[in-house]
């Protein structure tokens, strides 16, 4: 009996087994919260393209609050802000009187600090997510194009917009070959002899056998200066390592054939020297060439360019046109508002140009064309394009985010805005290649049947209603790129009434009348 008891005694003072601790989660980054809130209220007000005032944005934003959290919701009642989970009041503060940022920005935070205290699905969430779900619900409140993004996203972005350090490669996976589809001419690549058709077999001595596109460019990608070697399979089937040191090789944008007689330049975006490549291309093309071999025109190829550098569209579309504007910029922040003007004298001396789109151009490719189609520098072929017309600036922020904020929209050179309404053709290929045909008849008789849509839509102010942008759009509507439109360019080019009565009037500019 006095074993037994032994044994029972010895059992309740053993302890017992206990779970493993889970890791505790860190707290609400209160300060920092408070930083980025104040610095983002800093930012936007005085330059979002209409005018919000900073307690509007903050109320905006705490609704975050709820789209985490589905049973906690921020209330204005009277002079006091009310932090409520289901029907009770969990934290109350007064609405601030001065309208700073400084003091928004701390009430911001107090109220996010109080719905993670009472929210294990805000705690679940992270102070990130809560600081997101702000800028999320602030900017569904503006415009399309205004964000948020993230730390981590936003060192990817800032990589990608300055060029990613590589060797400037594009490969192609061909079955189960790698492929060298493109070499950028500036990139280390180039210069370790690299060339298109060379097959890629190894990456610091792992072979590229079975493994997805995205892995074996992640091997060549790394940090600026360090080293990579590269085993290939060169076209004549020798094989070969070159060593070769990473550096920041920003994107191709600009590749240019000749095809007989016609230059083909196509501008897949607009990086930080798209146009030093467009002056190269029109260099090697145009300004050496002989009488003999003087080309009879050009096809500008913007198809699925979603854009890009705001001044790189200024400067590559400055390379076609003689002094003049190129575009407008207009917002409420007086830094927002330019005229883009053309400086130099055009590179491509004249030759007539034809400009290809569809309804995926945007943005910066859409300054171009409108630029070119405005200045009766070009002739505009496919569909109506994106209609991106408005211009964001970038701020970074204390948790390193970024904020994209629209403050101007573009206007091309006759006045009439990009935004909503985007860039009519001259020359309509969206609609069938019968119809097609028959415009491209008809102007070669000398008649444009898209005369009125096109003089309506240069008629066109800021600001459209939606009825009026999609009656304007509607005589050409919106489509993907098609075989059509270098047949119609082609034929522009071939015949030249056609081409002169297609292209608009070259317009004189006065600053007044604008």
């Amino acid at each position: 009996m006095r074993s037994a008891l032994f044994l029972i005694a010895l059992l309740l003072a053993s302890p017992v087994s206990a779970q493993p601790r889970m890791p505790e989660r860190p707290g609400f980054q209160d300060s920092l919260a408070a930083s980025v809130l104040t610095a983002s209220f800093e930012f936007m007000a005085p330059r979002t393209l209409e005018p919000v005032s900073i307690q509007q944005l903050a109320l905006w934003g705490l609704r975050g609050i709820t789209s985490l959290d589905a049973g906690l919701t921020v209330e204005e009642r009277g002079a006091t802000l009310d932090l409520r989970q289901a029907s009770r009041s969990v934290y109350q503060c007064a609405i601030p009187t001065a309208p700073t940022a400084d003091v928004w920005g701390r009430t911001g935070a107090d109220l996010m600090s109080a719905a993670w205290d009472v929210s294990e699905v805000v705690r679940d969430a992270g102070s990130q997510a809560l600081i997101t779900s702000f800028f999320d619900e602030l900017f569904n409140h503006l415009d399309p194009y205004s964000r948020y993004v993230p730390p981590g996203a936003a060192d990817i972005d800032r990589a990608r917009r300055s060029g990613a350090a590589g060797v400037g490669l594009v490969l192609a996976k061909i079955g189960r070959a790698f492929v060298v589809q493109s070499v950028n001419s500036d990139g280390p690549g180039a210069e370790a002899g690299i060339v298109q058709g060379d097959t890629v077999l190894a990456v610091d001595d792992q072979s590229t056998r079975n493994e997805s596109l995205a892995t074996v460019m992640s091997w060549i990608a790394g940090v600026d200066g360090t080293d990579v070697s590269i085993t290939l399979r060169r076209r004549n089937g020798s094989t070969q390592v070159v060593e070769i040191e990473r550096a920041v090789v920003t994107p191709e944008t600009v590749f240019a054939q000749q095809a007989g007689d016609l230059l083909l330049v196509r501008i897949a975006g607009f990086s930080r020297d798209t146009d030093r490549r467009l002056a190269q291309e029109f260099e090697r093309f145009i300004g050496q060439a002989s009488a003999a071999r003087r080309l009879r025109g050009v096809v500008l190829d913007l198809r699925g360019n979603r854009g890009g550098l705001l001044r790189q569209a200024v400067a590559a579309t400055s390379l076609m046109l003689d002094a003049g504007p190129v575009a407008i910029t207009a917002g409420r922040n007086p830094g927002a508002a330019h005229e883009w003007r053309a400086a130099a004298r055009d590179a491509t001396k004249g030759t007539p140009l034809v400009v290809l789109v569809d309804g995926r151009s945007a943005s910066a490719a859409e300054i171009m064309a409108a630029a070119l189609a405005d200045r009766g520098r070009a002739v505009v072929v496919g569909s109506s394009t994106l209609g991106k017309g408005l211009v964001q600036t970038i701020a970074k922020l204390p948790d390193g985010g970024e904020l994209f904020v629209t403050w101007s929209r573009v206007l091309a050179p006759l006045g009439w805005p990009i935004q909503g309404l985007g860039v009519l053709p001259q020359v309509c290929t969206s609609q069938g290649p019968d119809t097609t045909m028959q415009q491209l008849a008809s102007l070669d008789h000398g008649r444009q049947r898209l005369a009125e849509a096109l003089a309506r839509h240069r008629a066109a102010r800021a600001p459209l209603p939606s009825a009026e942008i999609i009656a304007i759009r509607n005589a050409c509507p919106a489509a993907e790129g098609r075989d059509t439109d270098l047949v119609a360019a082609r034929y522009l080019l071939d015949h030249p009434t056609a081409y002169a009565t297609a292209r608009l009037p070259r317009p004189k500019f006065d600053r007044a009348a604008r």
